[in-house]
C-alpha cells in the first residue's frame, strides 16, 4: 500500500486546530479547495471518515479524533528529535583523532587537552605524537596540528591558530669554543643543527630591521628529525638551531641556551591546524580549534615577552 503524504496529515491537522478548511488552508499557505481535496485524498487513503462536514461546521469522527491524537504524538516526537539532533551537532561528543608534532604535543598541547576534556565530558580523545606528516583523510585523523604547515593537500584547510617567536640559538660551550656570530654572513662558517627535511636544507630565513629577507645557513653535518632533538643537540653543544620559542624559552631563560643574533628578524613558527574540507565541521573538532585558538595566542605573546626580556 502506498505511503500517506505526510503533507496531506499536516493539512488535516491545521483544519482541526483552525476549525474550517478556509482558515486550515491559509494556515498552510493554500486555498480552501487544495485543503479540502488533501483531506478527502488522506479519508481515501485510510478508508475511513475523519471529519464531519456541514455548511458551517466541521467535527472530529471517532477514527478522525484518534488519527488527529496520534498525529500530536508524532508530532511530539518529531520536535524531540529535532531537539535531540540539535543537542548532538552543539555538544562535543565522540573521538576526537588528532596527530601532533612530538614536542610541542607534549609541552604545550597536553595541558590544553587537560582543558579540553574537562570542559567537555562526553568527549575522549586519541594523539598521535610525530613529527612525521600523516595522511589526515586515509589515517582517519580529525585534526593534524603542523608547524609552519600549509594546506597543500586537495581539501584540506589551514588555520593558524597561533604564532611562535622562532629563535637562533646555541649553548654557552658551544659559543665559547666556536665564537658568537657577529652578522648573519658568519653563520656560514658554524655548525648548525637542521630538520632532516628538503625545506629546512634550502636555509634559515632572516632579516634586519626594515631591511629585506635573505637565507643563511653554515654546514649542516647533523640533520635530526624532531625538534626536541634538535634541542638536545643545541644544549650538548653541537651547533646553532633555529627552534620554536615554545621550545627553547625556558632554556633562554635559565642561561642554558644563548640567543644569537638577536637583533635579526627570523619566520614566526606558525601553528596550524588542518581539517578536512566539510560544510559541517563536527563540534568536537570546531571546538578545539577554536580552544586552541584562545588559549595558545595568549600564551605564545606571553612566551615571546618572557624569552625576550631574559
Amino acid at each position: 500500500m502506498p505511503r500517506t503524504n505526510l503533507n496531506d496529515i499536516l493539512i488535516f491537522m491545521a483544519v482541526v486546530d483552525a476549525g474550517s478548511f478556509i482558515a486550515g488552508g491559509q494556515a498552510m499557505g493554500l486555498s480552501r479547495s487544495a485543503a479540502g481535496k488533501a483531506v478527502i485524498r488522506l479519508e481515501d487513503r485510510l478508508g475511513a471518515r475523519l471529519l464531519n462536514r456541514t455548511t458551517r461546521t466541521l467535527s472530529l469522527t471517532d477514527e478522525g479524533r484518534m488519527f488527529y491524537e496520534r498525529g500530536l504524538q508524532i508530532l511530539a516526537s518529531v520536535d524531540e528529535a529535532e531537539a535531540s539532533v540539535a543537542g548532538q551537532n552543539s555538544t562535543p561528543r565522540g573521538v576526537l583523532r588528532l596527530t601532533v608534532p612530538d614536542a610541542f604535543g607534549r609541552l604545550v598541547m597536553l595541558p590544553l587537552l587537560k582543558k579540553y576534556l574537562r570542559a567537555w565530558p562526553d568527549i575522549q580523545v586519541e594523539v598521535s605524537f610525530t613529527d612525521r606528516p600523516a595522511d589526515i583523510v586515509e589515517d582517519g585523523f580529525d585534526l593534524a596540528i603542523r608547524i609552519g604547515a600549509t594546506a597543500t593537500d586537495t581539501g584540506l584547510i589551514a588555520r593558524t591558530v597561533a604564532r611562535y617567536k622562532a629563535r637562533l640559538c646555541a649553548s654557552p660551550s658551544y659559543l665559547a669554543e666556536r665564537g658568537e656570530p657577529g652578522d648573519i654572513d658568519d653563520i656560514t662558517a658554524h655548525d648548525c643543527l637542521i630538520f632532516a627535511s628538503r625545506n629546512q636544507r634550502q636555509g634559515w630565513r632572516f632579516r634586519g630591521e626594515g631591511g629585506p629577507w635573505g637565507k643563511a645557513q653554515g654546514r649542516s653535518r647533523l640533520r635530526l628529525d624532531s625538534a626536541e632533538a634538535i634541542r638536545d643537540a643545541a644544549l650538548a653543544g653541537l651547533g646553532i638551531a633555529l627552534l620554536p620559542d615554545f621550545l627553547v624559552a625556558d632554556d633562554l631563560v635559565a642561561g642554558r641556551l644563548r640567543q644569537v643574533l638577536p637583533g635579526l628578524e627570523t619566520d614566526d613558527a606558525k601553528i596550524v591546524a588542518l581539517y578536512p574540507d566539510k560544510r559541517l565541521l563536527e563540534p568536537r573538532v570546531r571546538h578545539f580549534i577554536d580552544l586552541m585558538v584562545e588559549e595558545l595566542g595568549h600564551q605564545g605573546q606571553a612566551r615571546n615577552r618572557d624569552a625576550s626580556s631574559g
